[in-house]
């Protein structure tokens, strides 16, 4: 039964984030508020990664799911389960939480009203609110893998820091700043802002395990061990 809600959850979603991304990528064709797809287009938007990330995940999770028993399962299994804990779940719940708590103390340090205009409602929801209980469901509905600690915290920082290199220089390039909340910091303030995040995400990831060990309890513990 659970493999069974497994495999339908895992192709539901997969389904769904693949409507959202091609309706999302179509907007690069359309006349767009200044600054929104210039130099890089959708790719630096944390948003947007995010999204061919959760993509990725669930696609490769409903490919296992409907091919069992092959040679490469192993290895895609131990893929899925390192996407999943290290970078779908803690980069997934990072962007939601984040982005609803600038858009909640001014929607335009993050958010500016203009893009009403041109993404609707439904897709703002579908990046920015539906991840999180989409994420919680895969934690119910199958358990994870866990890999060492520390190697999941070195894959999280070296991703941290390639994607705070890659905003930095869209802003050398163009002058424009990814999110017009960047604008307000200062050289020390950009750094501590990006220690800050990363340790909010670092305990997003850390809360993924507790909340794996608490629904699979001792399946994921002694498959855990293993890992380790």
């Amino acid at each position: 039964m659970t493999s069974t809600l497994a495999r339908v959850y895992h192709i539901t979603v997969f389904g769904w984030y693949a409507l959202v991304l091609k309706s999302l990528i179509a907007k690069d064709g359309e006349e767009l508020p200044p600054g929104i797809f210039v130099y890089g287009g959708p790719w630096k938007y944390l948003t947007f990664l995010n999204l061919v990330l959760q993509t990725v995940f669930f696609g490769l999770a409903a490919v296992i799911d409907l091919h069992p028993g092959k040679t490469a399962e192993k290895t895609l299994c131990r893929l899925k389960d390192f996407l999943f804990s290290v970078f779908a779940f803690p980069v997934g719940m990072f962007v939601v939480l984040l982005f609803w708590s600038i858009f909640a103390y001014d929607r335009e340090l993050v958010y500016p009203a203009t893009i009403d205009t041109f993404i609707p409602p439904w897709i703002n929801h579908a990046v920015h609110t539906f991840v999180l209980p989409v994420l919680l469901g895969e934690v119910r509905v199958q358990p994870h893998t866990y890999p060492q600690t520390k190697n999941a915290l070195a894959a999280l920082g070296a991703v941290g820091s390639a994607y705070l290199s890659w905003i930095v220089w869209v802003y050398l390039s163009v002058g424009i700043w990814v999110y017009p909340l960047l604008g307000y910091f200062s050289t020390a303030g950009l750094v501590g802002f990006f220690f800050f995040n990363m340790t909010v995400v670092t305990s997003l990831y850390l809360l993924r395990d507790k909340l794996n060990s608490h629904f699979w309890s001792k399946g994921t513990k002694k498959m855990t061990a293993k890992a380790k």
